[in-house]
């Protein structure tokens, strides 16, 4: 900004000492050289980073070590560890972890002095943040601007949801957490993924994973939407997670009339004519309009969504309603708004992105997409996973692979009513094929009896 005799004023924002807290500092770890139940609450809230005097993250990581071995903490006990480590003269020695427990008169605030630290600490990367956002700005070329738009959503995301990044680890811990998530499955604490409403696929896939880039695909009018929707509304009309469907092929209206049929059963076709809802199907609509107070579905069906569009509301979600499933109708109408050799290349940055944005946000990704004319040419009219259209790298980005076969559109004398989902791609488990049933008239599928599948149909 230039001053008043026109000469810049420099911004003295980043000259500054961070914001922090040193006698917060100390008064969290005297408390917890004082009580083992400091420690306990007290890891919970921060973590060794939030310190800013590095002889305090010293002080921290001896105290939690030492709490983590089941052994007994004291200023005597974390003087012993510190001396076996060489660290005790780098924190100013015994005399001073005494003074730590002198300057606090009781353990029961610790908390409080945790939760000042911790956001300190917030407010640092906040600034930390804002000076990387700013050298990406300056050091980007014209072209980058929305990858530079992108990382920088990217950053205080993950600020926001406080993650430390760690690009490593040793793998005798991961391992540990591996056979742990064994012994918690076999005693029922995981919860399963996001479930999809069909009895044979959840059993198969344990529900849609976290991370997962899921792709639902097949030829126009197989009822792909249908199933993408159909995985919504077990999502978040059946279990309470919170769902977006962005849809860019049909309006927030005709979706809505598509979920109601669903819902209520009342034919799709009789929700356009006046003269069909009966007062009997007014009441199930009011009923049905009741449950969904609170209903952790949203519709996105803005014309023209870019990539970069479905991100931020996807980042924005998973803050305010802790986004659960996304699911996106579908790949091929999505726009880049930039210049690309190809469509093939614009479609495997899509993909690519999309399977990124599932593993940022630790939730999964539907993406529904078009085969090409492949299944057409063939006589059993079968969809393969070839057939994917416009990019081989959906199939390569994909964690699980969904194609929707309708036999009876091809020869409605041909199991009329039923339609396979062919599992031809599952990343961390079997494939398998799924006999549904395609209720065309209430736009849904649903699941065949149970001993549909041992009659040797």
């Amino acid at each position: 900004m230039p001053g008043a005799t026109g000469t810049p004023v420099r911004d003295a924002l980043f000259d500054r000492v961070p914001p922090h807290d040193d006698d917060a500092e100390m008064a969290v770890l005297g408390g917890m050289l004082m009580s083992k139940d400091a420690i306990g609450e007290v890891s919970q809230m921060i973590e060794v980073t939030d310190f800013y005097q590095p002889k305090h993250q010293t002080i921290y990581e001896a105290i939690i070590n030492l709490f983590s071995a089941s052994q007994p903490v004291d200023a005597v006990l974390v003087a012993n560890q510190l001396l076996k480590s060489g660290d005790l003269d780098k924190v100013g020695g015994t005399d001073y972890l005494h003074s730590l427990v002198a300057s606090v008169p009781t353990a029961a605030n610790a908390t409080y002095y945790a939760e000042i630290v911790h956001q300190r600490a917030i407010l640092r990367n906040v600034i930390a943040a804002g000076t990387k956002i700013a050298q990406l700005g300056y050091s980007a070329e014209g072209s980058q601007a929305e990858d530079v738009v992108n990382l920088a959503q990217a950053e205080v995301y993950e600020m926001s949801v406080g993650k430390v990044r760690q690009d490593y680890s040793a793998i005798a811990p991961v391992v540990h957490d591996a056979l742990d998530q064994i012994d918690k499955l076999q005693q029922g604490l995981v919860n399963k993924g996001v479930p999809t409403g069909f009895r044979d696929i959840d059993d198969i896939t344990q529900g849609l994973q976290p991370g997962q880039m899921v792709v639902v695909a097949g030829r126009p009018a197989m009822g792909k939407s249908t199933l993408g929707i159909d995985f919504a509304r077990a999502a978040a009309l059946h279990h309470g997670l919170t769902t977006i469907v962005f849809s860019l092929e049909m309006s927030k209206v005709e979706l809505a009339q598509r979920i109601i049929s669903a819902e209520t059963d009342i034919p799709l076709g009789a929700l356009r004519r006046a003269d069909e809802i009966t007062p009997e199907r007014w009441n199930t609509l009011n009923s049905f309009w009741a449950k969904l107070d609170d209903a952790p579905l949203f519709i996105d069906d803005s014309p023209n969504m870019s990539l970069m569009e479905i991100r931020a509301k996807c980042r924005r979600l998973k803050q305010t309603n802790d986004l659960k499933l996304v699911v996106i109708d579908y790949l091929q109408l999505m726009t880049s708004g930039k210049q690309v050799e190809s469509r093939q290349q614009e479609v495997s940055e899509f993909s690519r992105a999309l399977k990124l944005l599932a593993k940022e946000l630790e939730v999964p990704v539907v993406a529904l997409s078009q085969l090409n004319r492949g299944p057409e040419m063939r006589n059993d009219k079968k969809p393969q996973l070839s057939d994917l259209r416009e990019s081989g790298s959906i199939e390569q980005d994909a964690d699980v692979v969904f194609l929707v076969h309708r036999p009876d559109f091809y020869d409605k004398e041909d199991r009329p009513g039923e339609a396979d989902i062919i599992m031809a791609k599952h990343r961390n488990g079997p494939t398998e094929t799924f006999h549904l049933a395609f209720l065309g008239a209430t736009s849904k599928f649903k699941d065949m009896p149970q001993d549909y599948n041992n009659q040797g149909v």
